[in-house]
């Protein structure tokens, strides 16, 4: 293991897999005045500076993708994905099975979302619900350096489109991440924390939180399991029923809204497979249902903290003394 920050995780992804296989070509806005070195070792021909035009980039993409190349293509911001959503929902995500499989589309779409850089709503708006909806594409959500290094070299290898979301909060986030060729399988989550009191579910900058939530639970006696899912689809719904069962309590935390978000999917699937093991209802903290706002103070009070997991976590296992205190 040697250390890194999620910015260089991604970096190390994308020089291993373009030095892996001659097939991988990376374009975007400004990726190759980002990423000089990959261009000294790659050329020109295969790491590329777009025009600011998301759908077309999308679009070289997807036709690259048809062909045979395994392109990787950095949209940057997630909200504007809203303007490459035809070239990626409706074309990469759905010929692959309009064509009975004869074209394949192992593509990988990078955006930035959530808050951390104080952007704004029209840079920061948490979309991947939308895309978990939209057939044929999964959809990448990260947490840690390792993971961002993994899961990328994981969705440059698949054959079926994948969005990969860089949580801006986390994008210079310390870590460890493994030399060499690994990979971290797409749709499987991770136990960050063991428990048997309460299960809380998160996925990027929420995980952080609901470790530290988690911290102050077990100094007030109280076991929290935390899970990460890494991948929102597929979603590993046999680890999530697992601690769901185990624990019989559950909340569920992300930055997107509530309505319609993943916590939504997530929750059902509990109620719907799990509701014998339950001992009480499925809770979930999310961002509300509001444009994101530019001040850092109210960036962070849109995101759920460690304070709200904490106090919704000792609620929800019948604790009624004064709320506990985060180091």
């Amino acid at each position: 293991m040697i250390p890194a920050n999620v910015q260089e995780a991604i970096h190390q992804a994308l020089r291993e897999e373009m030095a892996r296989d001659p097939r991988v070509i990376l374009l975007g806005e400004g990726v190759a005045t980002k990423r000089p070195d990959l261009v000294e070792a790659f050329g020109r021909a295969r790491v590329r500076n777009t025009p600011l035009a998301e759908g077309i980039i999308a679009g070289t993409a997807a036709g690259a993708a048809a062909t045979g190349l395994r392109p990787i293509a950095d949209l940057l911001f997630a909200p504007f994905l809203c303007f490459a959503m035809d070239e990626i929902v409706n074309s990469a995500g759905k010929l692959r099975y309009m064509s009975g499989g004869q074209f394949k589309f192992p593509m990988v779409v990078m955006a930035m979302t959530g808050g951390g850089w104080t952007v704004g709503a029209q840079h920061n708006h948490n979309l991947e619900a939308w895309f978990v909806h939209s057939p044929g594409l999964k959809v990448v959500m990260p947490s840690t350096p390792a993971d961002f290094k993994g899961l990328l070299k994981s969705a440059v290898r698949d054959d079926n489109p994948v969005i990969f979301f860089t949580d801006m909060a986390l994008a210079f986030a310390p870590g460890e991440v493994p030399e060499g060729d690994v990979t971290v399988p797409l749709g499987v989550a991770a136990v960050r924390r063991e428990g048997t009191d309460v299960t809380l579910i998160a996925y990027a900058k929420t995980v952080p939180a609901c470790l530290e939530a988690a911290a102050a639970l077990e100094a007030q006696g109280v076991s929290a399991e935390v899970l990460d899912l890494r991948t929102l689809k597929p979603l590993d719904e046999a680890t999530i029923l697992a601690s769901a069962r185990r624990t019989g309590r559950v909340i569920v935390v992300h930055e997107a809204g509530r309505l319609c978000g993943v916590g939504a999917e997530v929750a059902a699937l509990v109620a719907e497979q799990a509701f014998a093991s339950l001992r009480a209802p499925v809770l979930r903290l999310t961002g509300p249902d509001a444009p994101a706002p530019s001040s850092f103070l109210l960036e962070q009070a849109f995101s759920p903290q460690p304070a709200a997991i904490l106090a919704a976590a000792l609620d929800l296992v019948g604790r009624t003394e004064p709320a506990a205190t985060l180091a």
